[in-house]
């Protein structure tokens, strides 16, 4: 074989969901592309506000000396001191300048994190369902990742996550909003799970971080907020981007947060800063550095998702679907009307429909739809829903 055994397995694993991408691909070629509801990816559909449009003008005409130039690893200090700044004053916390570490987006955040804190058989704890790429990341940098039920409303399990803590257990690895569920974790729940992690890290005399990956944080409805894990425990990061809530995943660009009371902080900052270097990240892209540098606080208007879940979400309703309504992000979880949910997602496709199995997120009989699309799409689809849903109940 001409690739790595592991890379050849990763692929096998992960066949179904790029067979439904094949597959898709094939409907919309002989349907055409408006023919096909597509809720299979997360690219924001939102065009980025008109802000970063102006901004990124200016900085581009700005014929500065040097501005193609490498800067230290951790990224441009006037643009960290700037996202310190704005996160004191969404959270209530101060990073400073120093614990603040540009990224190429939130996933390359995660990758510099684990590869900072896991020696080879660590264990990752996260809770299911989960972002389908973090087993992978864990994998990268010798770790095993560990999912843990969540309860019914996905909300975390705190007794669930204090079984699963053992003596290989480094992290805790949160993602809230969640994709896929859209659930924002209770204020509650982030306390006791910091006031868990503070007390089995003074047991076992090995320290038990907190990892919290945001990339949805901007993006809540009905005026839910997402607590600030920082204030919750003080061996935390978050990990996080501009992808979402400027609707630029295509950039890359994010950063790394470092508790203030973390534990041997400085050392920390320092294996993050080798770790975006020897990963081959270098530093996160200089040009969109100085773009989100001037443009903290700013996103796109969340009440167009919130008019498309609202859509999706009724229309579903009304057939019989049962899920938890999303607090945040622009996913909705169903559960599946038959056990196996790859059944009824190939079901879907029959009617042109593309969505992703739960099992993909470590939670099989659910499914994923991504409603990050056109109005068009949702309400074009949703016949096709009705009927679907009718052959299995």
């Amino acid at each position: 074989m001409s690739i790595a055994a592991k890379i050849a397995g990763f692929i096998e694993s992960s066949s179904w969901i790029r067979k439904m991408f094949e597959e898709g691909a094939r409907l919309k070629s002989i349907h055409g592309k408006d023919n096909v509801y597509d809720f299979s990816l997360g690219n924001p559909c939102i065009d980025p506000p008109r802000e970063f449009k102006r901004y990124l003008k200016s900085i581009v005409e700005n014929e500065v000396p040097g501005v193609h130039a490498y800067m230290p690893n951790t990224g441009y200090p006037h643009v960290r001191k700037a996202v310190a700044e704005f996160i004191t004053r969404e959270q209530g916390v101060d990073p400073g300048e120093d614990g603040v570490i540009m990224t190429c987006g939130a996933a390359g955040g995660l990758n510099i994190i684990l590869k900072a804190i896991l020696d080879p058989g660590d264990e990752i704890i996260t809770p299911a369902p989960y972002f389908v790429e973090y087993g992978f990341y864990a994998d990268n940098h010798g770790g095993t990742l560990v999912p843990v039920k969540t309860k019914e409303d996905f909300n975390l399990d705190i007794d669930a996550i204090d079984r699963a803590i053992g003596e290989k257990t480094k992290a805790v690895l949160i993602n809230s909003p969640n994709n896929p569920t859209g659930q924002v974790y209770l204020e509650k729940s982030l306390t006791m799970l910091g006031d868990l992690l503070r007390e089995k890290s003074r047991k076992t005399g090995n320290t038990i971080y907190l990892l919290s990956d945001e990339p949805y944080r901007k993006i809540t409805y009905d005026g839910i907020g997402v607590p600030s894990v920082l204030k919750c425990y003080n061996n935390s990061f978050i990990a996080t981007s501009y992808s979402k809530d400027l609707s630029v995943p295509g950039e890359r660009i994010g950063y790394v947060a470092v508790c203030p009371e973390a534990e041997d902080r400085n050392m920390l900052i320092q294996a993050l800063a080798l770790a975006n270097r020897i990963l081959g990240f270098v530093n996160a892209p200089a040009l969109m550095q100085r773009v989100i540098g001037g443009l903290q606080g700013v996103h796109v208007d969340v009440s167009e998702y919130a008019r498309k879940r609202d859509l999706l979400c009724n229309g579903l309703s009304d057939f019989g679907y049962h899920f938890v309504r999303p607090a945040g992000a622009f996913y909705l979880f169903p559960q599946s009307p038959t056990a196996d949910e790859v059944v009824f997602v190939q079901a879907l496709q029959e009617e042109r429909i593309l969505a992703v199995p739960g099992s993909g997120f470590g939670t099989p009989g659910y499914f994923r739809l991504s409603y990050c699309v056109e109005d068009r799409t949702i309400s074009d689809a949703l016949p096709g829903f009705e009927r679907v849903f009718k052959k299995f109940t």
